[in-house]
């Protein structure tokens, strides 16, 4: 059977092929009355019609696809945020095209130059490192871009972020209410922004707590993995006295787990963890992981609605950045301070 037409729908819905075209066009809301409208649609539903994305995007000038460029997919953190960027776009007719950079500036580079040949109209950015020349040159050069869960140091753009400082304070301050005064922090990559600011919250909540934090306190991870968390943790517990850490994220808070059983330690009778981020299955861990709940969803529904603002706005829109709510949920890997073994043994 041959492809139905725009004609095809026309003559069946009874109307001009015109009246069709703008009733199935998303860009022109309200031209035609909702009851045509509606017949047009359950005519071109009924044929099998699918519209011609490449044909209109010729006319329009839109191809109604967003470029989103995440830099781990295996992070558990990132899934939830690409679904809540999906569904906010499909409310508005666009589509989401997805790529993983694995944090490497070339390959986002390179991802972006395809993104671009593809017409995306605007793009939503998970991977920018805090000193990224190619972020840079996309805000810079005017194309519509919202940065999600990261922050470029000197270009300012439109961003979604958790509320790292209340995030990382409730988690210090649970620990110190439990009787913790050694509290470390397990830091990410140094070239990240929400390292920094999840670290900065770290050092303001202890000082605002009237505890000590020397720099054998926290340790930077090479990544935000659960081999790197390990790692990291191995050198943060053996050079320190510490009785508590905060983990920069789950993935390196299960590194902490992991750090623990190799030294002969458990959690939380040795050392208590908190994770940031809430990932999925962290409540089955074991011991189940405390950590600060940071709402993926909502955070890819606010980078999408942004992007929608601006890609619908008739003149240059400010930079805006939204601030999303996190929450402390409290599981089984904290605990009162209990004494540490005095000799740390690492095994093989």
């Amino acid at each position: 059977m041959p492809r139905p037409t725009l004609a095809d729908v026309a003559r069946a819905a009874g109307v001009h092929p015109g009246t069709a075209s703008r009733a199935l066009n998303p860009d022109l809301p309200d031209r035609i009355t909702a009851a045509t409208a509606k017949r047009v649609r359950e005519a071109a539903q009924r044929l099998g019609y699918v519209v011609d994305s490449m044909g209109r995007s010729l006319r329009t000038g839109r191809s109604r696809t967003v470029g989103v460029l995440v830099p781990d997919l295996t992070n558990p953190v990132f899934p939830g945020m690409i679904r809540g960027i999906e569904d906010e776009l499909r409310a508005h007719d666009y589509a989401a095209l997805l790529a993983n950079t694995d944090n490497e500036v070339t390959r986002e580079a390179e991802l972006i130059a395809t993104l671009k040949a593809r017409q995306c109209d605007a793009f939503i950015v998970a991977s920018a490192l805090r000193d990224d020349p190619v972020v840079r040159e996309l805000v810079t050069a005017g194309d519509r871009v919202v940065l999600i869960n990261r922050l470029l140091d000197d270009t300012t753009a439109s961003a979604v972020l958790s509320d790292d400082q209340s995030g990382v304070a409730a988690a210090v301050t649970h620990l110190h209410d439990l009787g913790h005064k050694a509290i470390g922090h397990l830091a990410g990559p140094r070239n990240l922004s929400i390292t920094q600011a999840r670290r900065d919250a770290y050092s303001h909540s202890m000082t605002s707590l009237g505890l000590r934090h020397p720099r054998n306190y926290f340790v930077h991870a090479s990544a935000y993995t659960a081999a790197a968390g390990h790692d990291a943790a191995l050198r943060l517990i053996e050079r320190s006295d510490v009785t508590a850490i905060v983990a920069g994220n789950d993935m390196l808070a299960v590194g902490c787990y992991t750090a623990l059983e190799q030294l002969g330690l458990s959690c939380p009778k040795h050392i208590s963890v908190v994770g940031y981020n809430d990932m999925p299955l962290a409540e089955h861990l074991r011991p189940a992981l405390t950590t600060v709940r940071m709402p993926q969803y909502d955070m890819g529904v606010e980078a999408a609605r942004l992007i929608m603002n601006i890609l619908g706005a008739s003149e240059e829109v400010s930079p805006e950045t939204i601030f999303v709510p996190t929450e402390l949920v409290s599981r089984s890997s904290t605990a009162p301070p209990a004494a540490r073994p005095r000799a740390i043994s690492q095994r093989s």
